[in-house]
């Protein structure tokens, strides 16, 4: 009956080497029991033996997932802190992305004085007037360069062309958003990633300021969108998979906020450049390039993507980087599992995201959606040249109508269902699109004017609110082994409808109501997509397909 009490004593390691040598100097002193002891030290060693085992039976594993909501804080000091510094870089998102408001526009004209023409240069139409005078009639308000219309001669039979280099950078974000997903995904990280495309998106924004023609600038819109399009996912991304269930939606919704600085900073940066569309393009491309020196270093690699790779260690470092920060402290056993088996390396690949045909049918789903709400959302923004107002003004009042529609998701990503807000969004976006063809019809009356504006502003905000609550719900669909490749995906759709705004944009030049009623009805129509997609509100989050 004192056996098991011994051999539980043994198993402290302090006391092993001194009851062995007790044990072996009572062997040689009773030379008859020697045979009872040596069975009695084998015991002992036994046991000692089995020591590691015990300590190991006695590690913590946890997943990511589990790690954060249970040690380390769903939403603490250091999360914020994280959030704050990823989500910086969506400033320059907003800046490259609708820059083109300003430097692709289409500036007003009037007719000059000492043209002999003039009689008839004052009874044109403000529009496309001056495609029926001499150009020597006509003159551009403020200068040759305050466009690149102005400067290049975009009007009248090469009207069209406008529109090209816009629908040039969208492309590049689309090609780009499957190279940087992949490269966040599979062999980069998130970090890296947002620094390699914050650097590359200054190099090439200098570069467009540099164009000697409408096609060495198309093409440099469509490497600078090929650049900038690493920004958006990863950020988002990067952001979201450092915090607890709880906290997702919020946090998805903060990197939009920053979003909205970027666009109000626009008509800031404009104006005093408005005589010049290159020296805008100067401006913007120095800020991501202090981003890249000044911030990246103090981001944080995504504990998920570590963990998933492997790298266990390192995910357990950023997790008690954030427990310290937040006040609390990570259990001295706890280690990181890894939820890939090291035998199925296939699992970590972009191309995985097909294998499965529920992730299938959703990403096709997510993409579909995706193309209506980037031409809506985009063609919003673009659209705003066609609205009786100062450009300026406009771009400023749309700016300021996506703080609300950020506030306003974050509130209701906190406790409504993701598809409810999401249709309901697109409907209104839709509805008030297609009032504005009813002001347009009166556009001599000052009351009307600002009553467009106003149906145009609230389309806005809902548009904005679908656009955001899109992005948080394709993460919460997809686990973390193609969760960045998922929503560069949506990147790729979106940026495809986006490609396609411009022209609408462009033709909306001669008839309005064409543009209005068109985004107004794919708005309607993209609401109806989530038909076919779960509900994820407070739904785990998943590392693995055969997980989810």
């Amino acid at each position: 009956m004192t056996m098991p009490s011994v051999r539980c004593f043994m198993t402290h390691s302090p006391f092993e080497g001194l009851l062995k040598g007790v044990l072996s100097a009572a062997a040689e002193a009773s030379p008859s029991s020697s045979s009872s002891m040596d069975e009695f030290q084998e015991l002992v060693v036994q046991s000692g033996e089995r020591e590691p085992e015990a300590r190991s039976a006695s590690r913590l594993e946890l997943t990511v997932e589990e790690a954060i909501e249970q040690h380390v804080g769903s939403l603490g000091f250091a999360q914020l802190v994280h959030v704050f510094l990823v989500s910086l870089a969506w400033m320059f998102d907003a800046q490259n992305t609708l820059i083109t408001i300003f430097s692709d526009a289409q500036p007003a004209w009037r007719c000059t004085p000492s043209s002999s023409s003039s009689a008839s240069c004052s009874s044109s139409s403000s529009s496309d007037g001056m495609c029926g005078l001499d150009r020597g009639a006509w003159e551009w308000v403020g200068g040759n360069k305050t466009s690149i219309i102005a400067e290049w001669g975009l009007v009248c039979d090469r009207r069209f062309r406008a529109g090209i280099p816009a629908s040039f950078f969208f492309l590049g974000s689309l090609f780009g958003s499957a190279v940087h997903g992949r490269l966040a995904d599979s062999y980069l990280g998130r970090k890296k990633t947002v620094f390699l495309s914050c650097l590359l998106t200054s190099m090439t924004a200098f570069l467009t300021s540099l164009a000697p023609n409408i096609w060495v600038y198309a093409l440099l819109r469509f490497s600078n969108g090929f650049a900038r399009s690493g920004i958006g996912i990863c950020c988002l991304v990067l952001a979201t998979e450092t915090v607890g269930r709880k906290w997702r939606g919020q946090v998805g919704q903060y990197g939009f906020f920053f979003f909205t600085i970027g666009f109000l900073s626009l008509p800031l940066i404009s104006y005093p450049a408005r005589t010049s569309w290159r020296t805008i393009y100067k401006v913007i491309s120095l800020l991501p390039l202090a981003y890249s020196i000044l911030i990246i270093p103090f981001v944080s690699e995504s504990p998920r993507w570590l963990a998933v790779k492997g790298r266990t260690g390192e995910a357990l470092d950023v997790l008690t980087k954030f427990a310290k920060l937040n006040g609390n402290k990570l259990p001295g056993n706890l280690a990181i599992s890894n939820t890939i088996d090291t035998n199925a390396g296939s699992a970590t690949k972009p191309e995985s995201l097909w294998s499965a045909r529920w992730a299938t049918r959703r990403i096709a789903t997510i993409m579909v959606a995706g193309f209506v709400v980037g031409f809506v959302y985009y063609g919003f923004q673009l659209n705003v040249e066609n609205l009786n107002f100062n450009l300026y003004f406009t771009v400023g009042v749309n700016a300021l109508m996506e703080i609300p529609a950020v506030f306003i998701g974050s509130v209701f990503l906190s406790f409504a269902n993701r598809r409810t807000l999401f249709s309901s969004s697109a409907f209104v976006a839709g509805v008030s699109c297609i009032l504005c063809i009813l002001f347009t019809k009166k556009p001599t009356t000052r009351g009307g004017n600002f009553a467009q504006l106003s149906a145009e502003s609230v389309g806005f905000m809902a548009a904005s609110m679908v656009f955001d609550i899109l992005y948080v719900y394709c993460v919460e669909l997809f686990p973390t082994n193609v969760r960045n490749l998922a929503v560069s995906k949506l990147r790729q759709s979106l940026m495809l409808g986006a490609a396609i705004a411009p022209h609408l944009v462009t033709l909306g030049r001669l008839n309005p109501w064409i543009s209005f009623l068109i985004f107004g009805g794919l708005s309607i129509f993209g609401g109806l997509m989530t038909i076919w997609l779960p509900e994820t509100r407070n739904a785990p989050v998943c590392e693995t397909l055969e997980q989810q």
